[in-house]
């Protein structure tokens, strides 16, 4: 599938000439009709959002019209999105979950290992589970592997026996089905054929309610190439007994094309022949290209030598974009696109203690 990145904004004008840069621009007219379409094509399979990627109230707000419930890794994450939704499903995901958190009010709970459950069961509290499998099975092209192997997440097969044992001598716990986020970054084929190994585990423990996770893949160096949801919906549908419920708890690949960067070059130098541009702001504000080791995609600009997009943090890690071919001087506007997940959120903000940037939305 592919998709246009749109052009700049006259909002991004009006923020550049009133010098409120940086700062992160979120279109909910896109991300409305982005979930939209991932809705429609997955065919009844249930839609959660894994709140990790982006919390933005206001990405939230939209989200929330299209998705059946919401998935959170931590208390902090479960009372920012309840005191926004109160009346939305929520998951509980995680593999480090306090006492506090795994006795939450939450529709439900993954569970994560034996030791988790028995500090649930010792609690002697009511719960509806998933537990969280971690299969051997090959997890080959993903960019983050979370099973297939010895990983800290989730639980192997005799674990997992361990697990079903202890909930079948008591009353309190209810085991509803398994969960099973075994990697990130795959396309739709191979996303199909992990889920078609954890849909025939869940069937050989006779669980019915089968959460695949997410993970759909969000290519960076392609930005106008999307995941493909129809081919991965019609699938899970071919895939899918009656009487089974699937789930999937995207991030990334739902709000990632809704956000963009927006910053101004502060300094274009030359060092031992390389050309730099400055920005200010940078992995302090959007970590993604550093942590993932790519160029954070930028929209539009005059064609030049390639040049270096840094920031303005003392590591040479600082890093937005490398060799861009684009002509750029100080005070020219730099726009990032896909910066609406694992941005801002994911990023070490106080360090060097530079503002914050501003947040702004277009459309709704």
């Amino acid at each position: 599938m592919t998709r246009t990145l749109p052009a700049r904004s006259p909002v991004v004008e009006a923020l550049a000439a009133a010098g409120r840069l940086p700062a992160f621009v979120y279109d909910l007219s896109e991300l409305d009709a982005h979930v939209r379409s991932v809705r429609a094509a997955l065919r009844g399979v249930e839609l959660y959002y894994a709140v990790k990627a982006n919390p933005d109230p206001e990405l939230l707000r939209v989200l929330a019209r299209h998705v059946d419930g919401f998935e959170v890794a931590s208390g902090g994450e479960l009372a920012h999105v309840r005191g926004l939704h109160p009346e939305t499903p929520v998951a509980m995901g995680g593999p480090g979950k306090t006492d506090a958190e795994i006795h939450s009010e939450v529709t439900r709970l993954h569970v994560e290992s034996p030791g988790e459950l028995r500090r649930l069961l010792a609690s002697g509290r009511a719960a509806d589970v998933l537990l969280r499998v971690n299969l051997d099975v090959p997890v080959e092209g993903a960019s983050l592997a979370m099973g297939g192997g010895a990983t800290p997440f989730g639980m192997d097969p005799p674990s997992v026996a361990e697990c079903v044992d202890l909930i079948r001598a008591q009353d309190a716990v209810r085991l509803r089905g398994i969960h099973a986020h075994l990697a990130s970054g795959l396309e739709a084929p191979a996303m199909l054929d992990l889920a078609a190994a954890v849909v025939e585990y869940a069937r050989g423990l006779g669980v019915a309610e089968i959460n695949l996770g997410g993970g759909m893949a969000v290519s960076y160096a392609e930005p106008g190439r999307c995941f493909d949801w129809e081919t991965y919906g019609r699938g899970l549908a071919e895939l899918r007994r009656p009487g089974e419920t699937f789930r999937i708890e995207p991030g990334r690949s739902l709000t990632v094309y809704c956000g963009r960067y927006v910053t101004r070059v502060i300094d274009v130098k030359r060092v031992h022949g390389e050309l730099f541009a400055v920005v200010a702001g940078g992995t302090h504000h959007i970590r993604t290209p550093a942590t993932k080791g790519h160029n954070q995609p930028v929209a539009g600009g005059e064609p030049g030598e390639p040049v270096t997009i840094v920031g303005q943090l003392c590591t040479p890690k600082d890093v937005l974009a490398r060799r861009v071919p684009m002509r750029l001087e100080r005070g020219d506007v730099v726009e990032f696109a896909m910066a609406g997940a694992y941005a801002w959120n994911i990023s070490h903000h106080d360090f060097l203690m530079h503002p914050r940037p501003g947040f702004h939305y277009l459309g709704e």
